[in-house]
């Protein structure tokens, strides 16, 4: 009986841990003492200091009930002020130093030790307590949920700004861009309204909701960043690093909720797709980026040459199995050019207007389809205008009418007026020029799209910093010489550091300017040196003495 009783309790022992499980254990275990496990978790406890100082520093609410039934209101000023903002700039210079070192140990010489799926698990780390911050160096995401709340009252958000729209979700827009009418596409909207629906003026809730939208462009961009070095050229690993767990983007993009995360997602994704022979599914891809916002669809023009290509290529493969015999490559393919006439393609121009008519088609389907279910017209071409109201220095006319204005006795406006005019001239034709030039291969045609993407940043009227990870996510696809990746480094951190913590700029404060470069040329040195400061030893070396070399894939 006593052996029974024994037998019977063993049974409801718990069973010994599944091998699998300790191997996971394992694993992880491993993976945290390494370099780039010490870097998740640098970045991880900078992530979590930004989220924590975001409540006082950030771009909080005007009257924030959480914060006061909480009882952290003191947070917001006096002493809690300068504690927030230390706990914010000191958690984004360890997300900095956690992304360089994570850099030295990505593009270390030889084979790297890191995968893309330790770099995609550092993202999911990075990003998560950044989902439940307060909006981080900029206000608009108050102005999308504004706008998402217009068409959900029935007002259309192509006619009127979030003023027409009293209540608290007006309270919190800034004042610029009250009576702005929106610049976003349908999807855009329709996705705004749907939240506004499900959280209706809790500011908080439609906040993280929002952030909640763009994480299927952050996997989109996860994905598709290290499949465009298959055609680049680059290294998977380092694509991934230098795009997506850029500070710059996950702190902007995710923590400042921008619907550029989706947009610059969609595009990937739809350049990939159109490089892998996929044309419509990559057009109706971007359509729909376009529907979020409009310049993904700079991208439109450039991917006809690939298609063109791709069709060339195509009728020569055709041609020479229907000879049925092995010649060599056909001399257009030794001399591609997607204008160009050939044996295989004796009309261009023809080939050129169909595929040209194709994507024209079924852009216009997905975007009108968007339209109409959205119940709004085109109104947002002129509401791209509203970006006129912001000036500040990262923008080219910008700097050109205040370096008018300081030798000469013009008044600022008419200067500025003249010098937006003269860089929309110029931009138009840099666009052409470009589309023209490069137009006979894959790679140029991309590149062509980044030198688009860069010329619109720093010659439209207006600039922001998280406008740069447009030109990023697809110039990181390409093979880069560690020099390239160090001036990468130290634009990125420069532009992290010039915002202020709740939106406002501080380009015009010397000494915020001039600490801001300081720890950019740091982070730019230390993608090679370990210690550029000789702040633990006066021996720190350089990681190596060797010339750059080229990160390939």
């Amino acid at each position: 009986m006593d052996n029974t009783r024994t037998l019977e309790r063993q049974r409801h022992l718990p069973d010994r841990p599944d091998p699998g499980v300790r191997t996971r254990l394992r694993t992880a275990g491993d993976f945290l003492r390494s370099p780039e496990g010490h870097a998740a978790l640098l970045g991880f406890f900078g992530a979590t200091m930004i989220t924590f100082g975001g409540f006082g520093a950030g771009a909080v609410r005007k009257h924030d009930p959480l914060l006061e039934a909480l009882h952290l209101s003191w947070l917001r000023f006096g002493h809690g002020y300068a504690l927030s903002m230390i706990a914010v700039w000191v958690g984004v210079l360890m997300m900095i130093t956690a992304w360089v070192r994570l850099g030295r140990t990505t593009i270390g010489k030889g084979e790297s030790t890191v995968t893309l799926n330790e770099l995609r698990a550092i993202v999911g780390i990075w990003v998560t307590p950044l989902l439940f911050a307060a909006p981080m160096f900029s206000r608009d995401v108050y102005s999308y949920l504004a706008q998402g709340a217009l068409l959900r009252d029935g007002f259309d958000p192509y006619q009127v700004g979030p003023v027409a729209n009293p209540g608290v979700l007006l309270d919190n827009v800034s004042a610029v861009w009250t009576t702005t009418t929106a610049p976003y596409g349908p999807v855009f909207l329709l996705m705004g309204r749907a939240i506004t629906s499900l959280t209706g003026d809790n500011v908080i809730a439609g906040t993280i909701a929002l952030r909640i939208v763009m994480l299927p462009g952050l996997a989109l961009m996860m994905w598709a960043v290290p499949y465009l070095t298959k055609h680049l050229g680059g290294k998977p690993t380092v694509a991934l690093w230098l795009a997506v767990l850029n500070p710059l983007v996950l702190v902007h993009l995710i923590g400042g909720v921008h619907n550029e995360m989706l947009m610059v997602g969609l595009m990937c994704a739809g350049i990939a797709l159109v490089l892998e022979r996929h044309h419509v599914a990559g057009i109706v891809v971007i359509a729909i980026g376009v529907a979020i916002k409009a310049t993904a669809g700079v991208a439109l023009p450039f991917l006809v040459w690939i298609w063109i290509l791709h069709e060339k290529e195509r009728r020569a493969a055709e041609r020479r199995a229907a000879a049925d015999s092995d010649v060599g490559p056909a001399e257009d393919q030794n001399h591609p050019d997607a204008a160009r006439p050939s044996a295989d393609m004796p009309h261009p121009l023809l080939v050129f207007t169909k595929i040209a008519g194709i994507g024209v088609g079924v852009f216009a389907l997905v975007f009108g389809a968007a339209s109409v279910i959205a119940g709004v017209g085109f109104g947002w071409v002129t509401a791209l205008q509203g970006s006129n109201r912001i000036i500040n220095w990262l923008s080219l006319p910008t700097i050109l009418a205040y370096m008018v204005t300081w030798v000469t006795p013009l008044d600022f406006d008419p200067v500025l007026w003249a010098t937006r005019k003269l860089c929309q001239v110029a931009l138009i034709v840099l666009l052409v020029a470009t589309w023209w030039r490069f137009r006979h291969s894959e790679r140029e045609a991309v590149m062509g799209i980044i030198i688009a993407f860069v010329a619109i940043v720093l010659l439209s009227p207006a600039a922001l910093p998280w406008y740069y990870s447009w030109p990023l996510a697809l110039a990181a696809g390409f093979a880069l010489s560690t020099l390239s990746l160090q001036w990468l480094v130290g634009i990125c951190t420069w532009l992290m550091l010039v915002f202020q913590p709740d939106g406002s700029l501080g380009l015009y404060n010397f000494w915020h300017v001039a600490l801001a470069i300081f720890a950019a040329v740091v982070a730019a040195l230390s993608l090679r040196i370990v210690d550029p400061l000789h702040l633990r030893s006066a021996s720190s070396q350089p990681v190596t003495r060797d010339p750059a070399p080229t990160v390939r894939a």
